[in-house]
């Protein structure tokens, strides 16, 4: 399915160049229309995180939302899986968080929630983006039926209760001197607040956000400053979140990354002792290392593997009946708790297991020897690399240097303007070289386009 506007999570572009004013009125008017179901009065909540355009694109949605008749309550800067609980929570039509993720702050995006808090359909997205190109002046609301817009208050003490009602009602977290880097992003006031209020000596990072500083140099996508303090300050762990929040990577006590791998294989065989995996297996994506599908077997935990996406993860729990899935970027799904990935909630499941075990959570988070992966990414500026005959030709002889002794994949990135591409093996020169292989013809293409 083509899509014009709608990408693997929600809308996201560059701010006042993609993502306008004029665009975020459209979907606005759009989205609205498509979730006014019965003559009940509707509306709509919509977060942020902190990017400067924020109050733009913000503003913009009001003014479409409230055009066709919708309520818009306004939630501030809040966490995406928080957006998504109090959607449902309200009992809203329609929820919208504001965000470009772990993205720099020229980025922004538009993310869409249904009434329950999932995602939307691939075929509701479609329907909204119709509507965004379709001439919509006769089916603005009336004058006195326009909507409304109010700030709600206490929504940062609706998500603390949320996420402390995850744990054991006695577990506490004293003892336990943390690190947290919000990466000045959707978390930097409701995270900290919670860890104290659960016991943790808390030493935030990332919690002064100025419009322009989200994910720089700190957050998930960049724990080198969390690594760092983590050390300085003898901490326990470290947790860092990305901009809104939805993913997690953590830090042992002597500075070392956690993965999203990890971290799953840390919660599945915790849920499997405790007997609270739905099932005997969890979903995560042809990204994990297979030295967690290794680990996980040895368990007796199925792997069920989907194309790269937090929304597809989502599908095959909700189709298979497993309550657990995620990504090694750290976007883990928790389905007994939320209804899309909270980076929040998944911390707090880990240092639940470091409080239980009463380990160092270098020895609690390091479950499996990972498979060498390379990652490389090369950004292009039009076209379709992935199509020209020099890349194809070099992706064949890859696979043939590698000659089955590991794996290979090559994807355009749903959110930017670039191709991952992705090695796999017990060699770790063989597959660098395969992977160096392939980016090269990439830059060549792409130089040439």
């Amino acid at each position: 399915m083509v899509r014009k506007y709608f990408g693997t999570d929600g809308i996201r572009g560059r701010a006042n160049s993609l993502i306008t004013p004029e665009l975020a009125l459209k979907v606005g008017q759009a989205a609205g229309l498509a979730f006014q179901r019965g003559e009940h009065r509707h509306r709509v909540v919509i977060g942020k995180d902190t990017r400067l355009s924020g109050y733009m694109i913000e503003n913009a949605l009001v003014a479409g939302f409230t055009s066709v008749g919708m309520d818009v309550l306004l939630l501030g800067p809040m966490p995406t899986p928080a957006v998504a609980m109090l959607t449902k929570s309200m009992r809203a039509d329609l929820g919208v968080m504001i965000s470009a993720s772990h993205n720099l702050f020229d980025d922004n995006g538009i993310k869409l929630f249904g009434p329950q808090g999932f995602k939307l359909s691939d075929e509701v997205e479609a329907q909204i983006e119709q509507l965004m190109d379709e001439n919509l002046d006769r089916r603005l609301a009336e004058s006195a039926s326009l909507g409304r817009a109010r700030r709600i208050d206490g929504v940062h003490d609706r998500y603390i209760e949320f996420a402390k009602r995850t744990l054991p009602r006695d577990l506490s977290l004293e003892g336990l001197r943390v690190v947290l880097d919000c990466a000045n992003g959707a978390a930097y006031k409701v995270v900290p607040e919670a860890l104290w209020e659960l016991g943790a000596d808390v030493v935030s990072i990332g919690v002064e956000p100025d419009g322009f500083n989200i994910n720089k140099d700190c957050g998930s996508t960049s724990p080198e400053a969390l690594s760092r303090k983590v050390r300085e300050m003898r901490a326990d762990i470290g947790i860092a979140l990305d901009g809104d929040a939805d993913r997690v990577i953590i830090t042992d006590e002597r500075g070392h990354l956690v993965d999203g791998d990890q971290l799953l294989a840390v919660i599945a065989q915790s849920w499997k002792d405790d007997g609270r995996l739905a099932k005997p297996g969890i979903v995560a994506t042809v990204m994990s290392n297979l030295g967690l599908e290794r680990y996980l077997a040895e368990q007796g935990i199925e792997l069920l593997r989907t194309p790269v996406g937090d929304r597809y993860v989502l599908e095959q729990m909700l189709k298979g009946g497993y309550n657990l899935g995620g990504e090694p970027s750290g976007h883990i799904i928790m389905s007994d708790f939320a209804t899309t990935g909270d980076g929040f909630v998944a911390a707090l499941q880990v240092l639940a297991v470091v409080q239980r075990l009463g380990r160092p959570v270098s020895e609690v988070c390091h479950r499996f020897e990972p498979m060498p992966q390379i990652l490389k990414n090369v950004r292009y500026r039009s076209g379709k690399p992935l199509d020209n005959p020099q890349v194809k030709s070099a992706i064949v002889d890859a696979e043939k240097r590698l000659n089955g002794s590991g794996r290979l994949l090559i994807r355009p990135s749903g959110t930017e303007p670039v191709i991952r591409v992705m090695g796999e093996g017990s060699d770790r020169d063989l597959v660098e070289e395969a992977v160096d292989m392939i980016v090269s013809a990439l830059g060549t293409a792409s130089a040439a386009a």
